[in-house]
């Protein structure tokens, strides 16, 4: 009876774990796919169409915010408990705002080129409606592993917009000559075909 019950117990624990991950996965992959944050929920347009005007624009501008998503979601969570809730909002912009200070510093210490050409869009990082809504929607409501995970599926979504814009647009315009895609109004063009291309593959 009792090898009988421990079988049962490690089946059990097994499920569980397998639940887990399948969970941790989908909360990965929706930020990518079913809530991308450029193509679908249509948030944080500003770095989107001031800084995508090159493949490598684009990806430093992803890659840093998602570390600030990633880390910012992680602090946030674990200080959760601990904020007042009338507060909150204050308290969470200075932990984005840490995290936005350590990426600039790195940035203007090692890649100064890159640096100077996203400019003012790493500081209003802070500002970002992406970040602050993943961490008053999801990081304050959930544990650690999860804000992670989500922060983490949110800034390969986001990463992976604005490279792609960026691509588009290097090549349309510095390779095929058409001056508009390097200007504001192709960011707008390029974008809109892309939103309409990626709702188009997700359905």
């Amino acid at each position: 009876m009792k090898p009988r019950i421990e079988k049962n117990c490690n089946i059990a624990a097994d499920l569980g774990k397998e639940q887990v991950n399948m969970n941790q996965l989908q909360n990965f992959t929706k930020g990518i796919i079913k809530e991308n944050p450029t193509f679908v929920l249509v948030l944080g347009m500003c770095p989107t169409l001031g800084v995508t005007s090159s493949a490598m624009n684009g990806l430093g501008m992803g890659l840093a915010t998602m570390f600030v998503l990633v880390m910012s979601n992680i602090a946030i969570s674990l200080i959760k408990n601990l904020i007042p809730d009338k507060v909150r909002i204050p308290c969470y912009i200075v932990v984005i705002a840490a995290f936005v200070t350590v990426v600039e510093l790195c940035m203007q210490a090692y890649m100064p080129a890159l640096y100077s050409s996203l400019g003012l869009f790493i500081p209003l990082i802070v500002v970002n409606c992406i970040v602050l809504g993943r961490a008053e929607a999801f990081a304050s409501k959930n544990d650690v592993l999860s804000s992670a995970v989500d922060g983490l599926g949110i800034g390969v979504g986001f990463s992976m917009a604005l490279t792609l814009l960026g691509g588009c647009r290097e090549l349309l315009g510095a390779v095929w000559g058409i001056t508009i895609f390097i200007l504001a109004p192709g960011a707008f063009i390029v974008l809109g075909y892309l939103m309409a291309a990626f709702n188009r593959l997700k359905k």
